[in-house]
Parts: structure tokens; C-alpha cells; sequence
């Protein structure tokens, strides 16, 4: 199967058509689960769906080394070339390299300031402009004040629209969270305003079932039929 073939026969096609034609430039995305439930895995199928666009990514990741991340992708794009018989698989790979970067702050370092001025040396000395921008592990939900928090996501919210890019944040779960009437943690819910998409990733047998919790302005929430597949780290039909 063709590069092109993999894309249109990709679930976020159905994903994208279920949240009024995706995420949109501009805006920020949340997804959230419990730990080690697969929120890296559904940030790095998007990202990859991107890249085998020709469509450019930022990964900027607070918890994971550039290396180990650097793994994760392609032990994804592995699974993936395997599932859909990818032809030319060499080339694909080395295009997705190339579109990609990663930038890792670990141990409390992150700064969005820092994230601005990379991608202004990025822009003017190789041309590097990103579609898709990837926060994952900030803000710090569990370590800053609740003002703090919103400072941090407003901020985000005017880089995305400043950057002009999709922008997707990930946010940690806990079994003893008090939930509001959409299922979402409370916790969370003060923070929603500047944030267009929220998608919980739910266990369901043997898979983790996606469920649209925010979708713009939309008062109606779609089913997604879209499963991650704890196994593989691929999105499939559900």
C-alpha cells in the first residue's frame, strides 16, 4: 500500500470528520487518561499521520529523553508499515525524520519562551514551520498553583494562534478523581476555556476506547468508533 493509501484509510479520517474536520490551526487539544494508558501513543499516531503528510511536527515531551522518544516513533511507524504493507518504507521513514523535531526539557526545565525561540531559529535557518505542535507532560497539572495553570494555558492558546499550528497537550488521570457531569476531573474543568478538543482515552477490554468529552462549541458529542490498541500503540476502527 502507498503512503497516500495509509492516509485516506487512516481512523483519524473518521476522527477528524467526527470533530467538524479536526482540531484546526490555532487551536489546543487535550487528551487524558490514567498513567501509562497511552496518551504518548495517541500524540505520536497523530503526529505520525502528520508526517506522512508532509506536514511538519514539533515534539516537545517533559518526561521521555529525545532517544527514548525517538524509539517510540519508530517502533510506531514499524507497527504501522507492518498493519497496511507500506511500499517504500526507507523513504517514508527518512521523509518523517526529516519533517519531525523533538526537543526534550526534563527535570522541571520546560519554557514555552524557550519553545518560541527555537522555532524562530528553526524557521529562518532551515525553513522549519510547523503544522502540528506537541506539549507532552505540560502544564504540570499535579505541581503548580491553580493560577499558575490557567497562565500557563492561555499562554499556550496564543502560541498556537501566534504559530498558527495544531497544538496537543496531555493530561494525567487519577482512579480518585471527583468527575464533573461529562466524566472529566474536576480538577480539570477550570481550565477548558482556551481549549477547543478534549478526547479521554477509556480501558475497554483489550483496548483503550477514545471518547470525545469537548468538541469546539458543539453541545453534541459524537461517537468516535476509534480504539488505541494497547499492543501495537496503533489507532484502529473500534
Amino acid at each position: 500500500m502507498y503512503r497516500k493509501d495509509v492516509n485516506d484509510k487512516s481512523p483519524l479520517r473518521v476522527f477528524e470528520r467526527s470533530i467538524h474536520g479536526g482540531l484546526g490551526r490555532g487551536n489546543v487539544g487535550l487528551v487524558v487518561s490514567r498513567a501509562g494508558e497511552g496518551k504518548t501513543a495517541f500524540l505520536v499516531d497523530i503526529a505520525l499521520d502528520d508526517l506522512m503528510r508532509d506536514r511538519k511536527v514539533l515534539h516537545v515531551d517533559t518526561a521521555h529523553t529525545a532517544e527514548r522518544l525517538r524509539e517510540y516513533y519508530d517502533e510506531i511507524f514499524h507497527d504501522l508499515a507492518q498493519a497496511m504493507c507500506l511500499e517504500d518504507r526507507p523513504r517514508i521513514h527518512m521523509q518523517v525524520e526529516r519533517n519531525r523535531m523533538i526537543h526534550t526539557f526534563l527535570h522541571g526545565s520546560f519554557d514555552l519562551g524557550k519553545v518560541d525561540g527555537a522555532l524562530d531559529y528553526l524557521g529562518e535557518h532551515v525553513h522549519f514551520e510547523p503544522w502540528c505542535v506537541i506539549l507532552d507532560g505540560t502544564p504540570a497539572w499535579e505541581d503548580c498553583s491553580p493560577d499558575q495553570i490557567l497562565t500557563e494555558i492561555r499562554a499556550i492558546k496564543a502560541f498556537a494562534v501566534r504559530r498558527n499550528v495544531e497544538l496537543w497537550l496531555s493530561a494525567q488521570e487519577h482512579r480518585e478523581d471527583t468527575r464533573d457531569e461529562r466524566g472529566l476531573p474536576l480538577r480539570l474543568t477550570p481550565y477548558l476555556d482556551p481549549i477547543s478538543v478534549v478526547i479521554e482515552l477509556v480501558p475497554a477490554a483489550d483496548h483503550m476506547r477514545l471518547r470525545l468529552v469537548k468538541d469546539h462549541e458543539s453541545p453534541r458529542m459524537a461517537e468516535l468508533h476509534v480504539e488505541l490498541d494497547p499492543k501495537t500503540m496503533l489507532l484502529r476502527w473500534e
